[in-house]
């Protein structure tokens, strides 16, 4: 996976703002690692301990240190608690208040262009790193629905957009980025699952 393959910008746009704001630096790295996780491996199966922890403080840390980790059986279960999320619940009206005190944060570190380069470069592989992955997993669930493949590709996608965010953030000196909400939230993720929602004392994850 290039640079010139997954870019909808010109490299040397991308490697000048670069110069002139090092942490797009970071981002890169983090972009080139996606593709290295096996995403989504250990959909439905019983808990580990470290998938337990990762629940637990990224419930904290959000917010709602109350909530219960409730494994989801099936994919189906899964696609349904998605579609059917509460787009005006506490848990995401906490989220989209972090997004936004982030990418605040962000625009003091950065301009706004490299802003947005940065992201749409963590955008492109991690839509890319999401999908095969989540395509493997529906074959072997005989997930046929293509709608649900695209709520898991974009459940992970805004959850890389948001540790990216953080990691933009971070360079301001302020929170320590491994203990922001987003952060704790992709290591879910990274362990194979995919946190569906969190709604009421529930943390439904697949």
């Amino acid at each position: 996976m290039s640079l010139d393959d997954e870019m909808a910008i010109d490299p040397a746009v991308f490697s000048m703002l670069e110069q002139d704001a090092p942490v797009l630096a970071r981002l890169r790295q983090f972009a080139l690692g996606l593709d290295r996780i096996n995403w989504f491996a250990h959909l439905g199966e019983p808990p580990s301990r470290a998938v337990r922890e990762a629940a637990a403080h990224y419930a904290d840390r959000l917010g709602f240190p109350e909530a219960d980790l409730a494994i989801l059986a099936d994919f189906d279960d899964a696609a349904a608690a998605a579609e059917t999320l509460d787009w005006s619940s506490p848990a995401w009206e906490a989220e989209e208040l972090l997004r936004a005190d982030l990418t605040a944060r962000a625009l003091t570190v950065v301009s706004e262009e490299a802003l947005e380069v940065g992201l749409k470069l963590i955008a492109q592989y991690a839509a890319t790193a999401a999908k095969e992955r989540v395509e493997e997993q529906a074959a072997l669930w005989d997930m046929a629905d293509e709608a649900a493949v695209n709520l898991a590709v974009g459940s992970l996608v805004q959850a890389i957009n948001g540790a990216a965010l953080a990691l933009v953030a971070a360079a301001d000196g302020g929170e320590p980025t491994e203990d922001h909400p987003f952060i704790c939230k992709l290591r879910l993720f990274e362990r194979g699952r995919w946190p569906v929602a969190l709604i009421g004392s529930s943390l439904s994850v697949f």
